[in-house]
């Protein structure tokens, strides 16, 4: 009688096992490339009829699709999959239940049930989708300016699969030039790569990078700073830009000074002109006006040009140009003044407005021909 039972017993539990099945999925864990499609394996060895298949998500429960009365249902769609996820519906008949999902989307990481139910038996597999590949680089929606000398952040942030401690390399780069600003390359900031125009003025927020913030620092900005500049990131064999526009500056109180003083420069020289001009004609003894009219005429103009020279020098840095410019305005009314005794004290103003007009094209020739050495 214990006999018995036995053997019912494993008639019963074989006939039980070849009426089930079993679902089938993946290996392991996929990686998708963001934007592109992937399929979702599920299957069964043998064909099964009257079949009902529901894939959802496990974290919300969302219904990706459902297959039911032979015919799929993307009417019962969660919004976000609608048009995007599809079966193979002429593969089903043949125990194939698998999944394509296109435009994949980093949000569509996760993990996905596929169950399937027939003749009021079920099983199921799950499908992980670990990793979105996805390199995005963004910067700012708007162009960024500034006013002399001060600070300002061009923006790149970075989102990716990939951590940003496994990030390659990111470089910052102005286009109109072809000019390395920054380079950061694993792990590390290479200041040395930067161009001399930038040098000591640039730097990434070091404690934003681990966030993915690749943003750069720009100080003590100039007028020559203004263009398009580049936020270029590899990682994984993957790449990806983002441009930031620098707009005109605004004018800072460096510029005005200069403003002012190239204003102050050309009025002042029509003004002592004139005046000049006015005494001489006059018939009364005017001398000592008409000396310190002619001496105010060589010196105040240049005076105000060196000055606009000097800060204009410290505005832009160029300090070749500023030195030069500088030395020229003081040299002028030095070199006039030690001639004033080979012109008698500049009688007439013809003779005067011919040598003042030789000598500034000869001063300015050899000026010229030392800047282009």
């Amino acid at each position: 009688m214990h006999f018995l039972h036995c053997v019912l017993i494993l008639v019963f539990i074989i006939s039980d096992d070849s009426l089930g099945f079993d679902v089938r999925g993946p290996s392991g864990p996929l990686v998708v490339p963001l934007g592109g499609s992937a399929i979702l394996p599920c299957y069964v060895e043998t064909p099964l009829e009257k079949v009902k298949v529901v894939w959802k998500r496990t974290d919300s429960e969302a219904l990706v699709h459902l297959y039911q009365d032979g015919e799929s249902r993307p009417e019962a769609q969660h919004k976000d999959y609608h048009h995007r996820a599809h079966f193979f519906t002429d593969q089903i008949q043949h125990g194939n239940f698998s999944l394509l999902l296109e435009n994949v989307r980093a949000e569509d990481e996760g993990v996905y049930r596929c169950k399937v139910y027939s003749q009021q038996l079920a099983d199921k597999t799950l499908v992980e989708i670990k990793h979105v590949e996805r390199l995005l680089v963004s910067g700012s929606d708007r162009s960024v300016s500034a006013y002399d000398g001060e600070d300002v952040t061009l923006s790149c942030s970075v989102d990716s699969h990939i951590t940003p401690e496994h990030i390659e390399e990111v470089s910052w780069i102005r286009t109109d030039g072809d000019i390395m600003v920054l380079l950061y390359q694993n792990n590390e900031t290479f200041s040395d790569s930067t161009d001399e125009q930038y040098r000591d003025r640039v730097e990434f927020f070091t404690a934003e990078i681990p966030k993915g913030n690749f943003s750069l620092r720009l100080k003590s900005v100039r007028t020559e700073d203004k263009g398009v500049y580049m936020c270029h990131v590899f990682a994984g064999g993957l790449s990806a830009n983002a441009t930031v526009v620098m707009e005109q500056l605004g004018f800072s109180s460096w510029h005005i000074a200069v403003l002012f003083f190239c204003f102050a420069a050309g009025s002042g020289a029509v003004l002592l002109l004139c005046s000049l001009i006015y005494y001489r004609s006059k018939n009364t003894d005017t001398s000592s006006i008409i000396w310190t009219l002619q001496v105010s005429l060589i010196f105040c103009p240049n005076i105000c040009m060196f000055l606009a020279f000097m800060f204009w020098g410290f505005t832009e840095g160029s300090l070749h140009e500023a030195v030069t410019c500088c030395a020229l305005y003081i040299l002028r009314p030095v070199m006039l003044m030690w001639a004033l005794h080979y012109l008698k004290y500049l009688q007439g103003i013809l003779e005067f407005k011919v040598f003042f007009f030789f000598f500034k094209r000869s001063v300015n020739a050899y000026c010229w021909q030392h800047v282009k050495a």
